[in-house]
């Protein structure tokens, strides 16, 4: 079986990268001298140095602002969602996250680029939980690849698989072949991870990353696997509890240097530039996360006192509105599970919600779904700046 896998047709690359191959690289065979971890070049210079405190900084913004939502449910039905976009974007899949929030709990009409992202989802959520009782390895490298393809995918043994521009068909990188080379390879990868403390974890991300990439252990989602694992590791490291570093979002607006960076390091070990690259990735999302969190928590609130004002004693509970931010599409189903009330009782909530503008009902096949309109604005723009709910009086 072959596979070939391409870059996008806008990859750019530094013109003297181009003219400095190693010897020991050609893109048109497989790279199965790619050297062994840690890389014998200084991964602490200046630059990366000091890029490394504000990064750290920014994640530990991350990190406090995700204990400010008590309910992290609020968190764990969202942000996903949003990697899981932008990560499946980068390899072409295309679906919009609107599509994404209303199918996660829904399975008919739904398109396959849909349905492959939610995979996304489910790979990071069970990777999330398969760390809590082991460290990353190969093996948690497989279940993420099955996951994401929806079907058993293990390390490659055959050769095939090459990476080449879809404009020119140029053949770009042909990874290392050998199921017995690659897993050796991929032990080299694992003893980086967990004995080369004295490196910043944001560094040992960075060079896990590439490595991964350039290993290419399967015949496909070997990116997505990748991003995820970048998630875990520092969820593993203490750096974050939750795996919500939107780092696809700071790729696909610099796609061009993700590849070329990439490739810079194949050629001529030009591991500062790479790491320089992802290291602002992380300070930038991190900063734009904690920034959405804070804003998803400003809107609960407002919608708490709203409710609460509109609603009064009649349908507002603080669960009900914990229920609401959950997820932007909510089901009467939703409200059961939650403790909110019963079915029948549910359906009045939910109506009354939409009365007063907090809801929007829509039809789904046989589902009524209730979304909350500002929360999925919030999510979905750029910016975190809120619509306010009408007076009372107007909606009285």
């Amino acid at each position: 079986m072959s596979m070939k896998s391409t870059y996008p047709c806008n990859m750019s690359m530094n013109p003297e990268i181009a003219t400095m191959s190693s010897p020991a690289w050609r893109p048109d065979q497989p790279y199965n001298q790619i050297p062994l971890l840690p890389p014998s070049v200084d991964l602490e210079t200046k630059a990366i140095l000091k890029q490394c405190i504000r990064s750290n900084s920014a994640v530990a913004g991350l990190k406090e602002a995700a204990k400010s939502i008590p309910n992290q449910a609020v968190l764990i039905q969202t942000l996903p969602i949003l990697e899981a976009q932008a990560s499946s974007e980068i390899e072409n899949i295309v679906t919009t996250t609107d599509k994404l929030f209303k199918y996660q709990e829904i399975r008919e009409s739904m398109d396959p680029a849909t349905k492959e992202a939610l995979r996304y989802r489910m790979a990071l959520l069970e990777g999330f939980n398969s760390i809590k009782h082991r460290p990353l390895s190969t093996a948690t490298a497989e279940r993420i690849c099955s996951t994401l393809k929806g079907a058993e995918m293990s390390v490659r043994r055959v050769p095939g698989t090459t990476l080449a521009n879809d404009r020119t068909k140029e053949v770009i990188y042909t990874p290392p072949v050998g199921e017995d080379h690659l897993r050796s390879l991929l032990g080299n990868w694992e003893k980086f991870l967990h004995e080369n403390e004295e490196l910043d974890p944001l560094i040992r991300m960075a060079v896990m990353h590439y490595q991964f990439e350039a290993i290419h252990p399967f015949t496909d989602g070997n990116g997505r696997t990748g991003r995820v694992l970048d998630s875990l590791f520092l969820i593993e490291q203490d750096l974050l509890t939750l795996p919500i570093l939107y780092l696809s979002r700071f790729i696909i607006r610099n796609r061009s240097d993700y590849y070329s960076l990439l490739l810079g390091v194949t050629r001529e070990q030009a591991w500062e530039p790479w790491i320089l690259y992802i290291l602002n990735g992380v300070e930038e999302t991190a900063t734009w996360t904690r920034n959405k969190i804070h804003a998803m928590k400003d809107l609960m609130q407002i919608t708490t006192k709203y409710c609460k004002q509109a609603l009064q004693k009649k349908t507002y509970s603080k669960e009900l509105v914990e229920v609401l931010f959950e997820q932007p599409y909510c089901r009467i189903q939703n409200l059961v599970e939650g403790g909110v009330a019963k079915r029948q009782t549910a359906s009045v909530y939910l109506k009354e919600l939409v009365s007063i503008g907090v809801l929007e009902e829509r039809v789904e096949g046989r589902e009524n779904l209730y979304l909350n309109t500002k929360l999925l604005q919030l999510l979905t723009q750029e910016s975190n700046d809120l619509d306010p709910y009408p007076e009372i009086s107007k909606a009285e």
